[in-house]
């Protein structure tokens, strides 16, 4: 463990803008402990004052969108270009959009060994096509997820339906333009790769089931479509309709586990290689991104889905990599106040607050 700072060391100070719930999940004491040790003070970032009213700060971390906001952010970075925005609103914009996000997973060139990468077949249905038309007509196969194209945080933005027949692209109540996506077979496994500037974790978690027709056609053959959170329970109730007891359904749900914990992770240097490649390309460094490997080749992977700054307390030892990473920003700062001119921006910008608080 790390010895405390010594009391003459100036502590490095990061400012947070987060949810009310972000900040119950992830400013937990432990981080702030963990800060304090490597002279990393967090300071809470009030929405309700304006921030150039507030401070200073060495560096902004934020999960907050509008324009106020962002014109906020712009005014401190003009007034203090010292001061370490993360991430920039322009880019985390990119990522409120479910097509032009998984744009940059197409255009990156990465060393990746055995391993091949994309995303799935998608397409745009804009708000004067016809749902009625045939999947085939528009480029797709069956089954297709359906989602909202707009990731704004709300629950509705969340809500996905897998679709498997043309009777549930009818019935579908999804209001357009909507984000239509070839559902992949991925052996139940989904891996979450969380991303902290250079830091890179990969976990692996539960997700849909592989998927036949006829499976599809017995559980929900009325309706066409399943919401995303109800095809499990659904299917371990159907095995249950077909003679199965509650036994076998709890075997079904223990089955899921065993597939999780069986599963082999991808290898460690592409994760890495696709999570710098990210990085670089879209300019943040708080985000995750959703992997998966194709149940027909297992060198094959997916990239789905991209999230800012998402529920970072779900990934192991997230205390230890975000300090490492503000300590990483604070060694960045430093090599760029070598001249002595920057670090005068950042007396002022002290000096300022001084007056503030008179």
């Amino acid at each position: 463990m790390s010895s405390p700072t010594p009391s003459f060391c100036p502590m490095y100070r990061i400012g947070y803008s987060l949810s009310p719930k972000d900040v119950h999940s992830l400013i937990q004491n432990s981080l702030l402990d963990h800060a304090k040790q490597r002279g990393i003070d967090l300071i809470e970032i009030d929405p309700t004052k304006p921030l150039t009213q507030q401070g200073p700060f060495d560096c902004i971390i934020h999960k907050h969108y509008g324009p106020d906001w962002n014109n906020q952010l712009q005014q401190l970075s003009i007034d203090h270009p010292n001061v370490v925005v993360i991430d920039p609103p322009q880019a985390i914009e990119h990522l409120h959009n479910r097509v032009c996000m998984l744009d940059v997973v197409t255009s990156l060139k990465i060393p990746q060994g055995n391993q091949t990468f994309g995303v799935p077949n998608q397409r745009v249905l804009d708000e004067s096509e016809n749902l009625t038309d045939s999947i085939e007509e528009i480029g797709l196969k069956f089954p297709v997820i359906a989602k909202p194209i707009s990731v704004d945080g709300s629950a509705k933005s969340h809500e996905m339906f897998l679709v498997f027949n043309e009777n549930g692209l009818k019935k579908l109540k999804l209001k357009k333009p909507i984000v239509m996506q070839e559902f992949v077979n991925h052996g139940g496994v989904i891996f979450k790769v969380y991303v902290v500037g250079d830091h890179v974790k990969c976990v692996k978690r539960s997700s849909l089931p592989d998927i036949c027709g006829d499976t599809l056609n017995s559980i929900a053959e009325d309706e066409g479509f399943l919401l995303f959170s109800k095809i499990s329970n659904l299917i371990a109730k159907n095995n249950e309709g077909k003679g199965g007891s509650s036994d076998e359904v709890d075997e079904y749900c223990c089955g899921v586990e065993k597939l999780v914990e069986e599963a082999e992770m991808p290898p460690m240097e592409f994760v890495m290689e696709l999570a710098k490649g990210l990085r670089e390309a879209m300019g943040i460094r708080l985000f995750n991104f959703d992997l998966i490997r194709d149940s027909r080749d297992g060198h094959r992977y997916f990239v789905i889905d991209i999230n800012y700054f998402p529920g970072y307390v779900n990934m192991p030892e997230y205390e230890s990599v975000f300090v490492d990473f503000f300590c990483d920003v604070v060694q960045e700062k430093r090599k760029k106040n070598s001249d002595g001119e920057v670090e005068l921006d950042v007396k002022e910008y002290h000096h300022e607050e001084e007056e503030l608080c008179v």
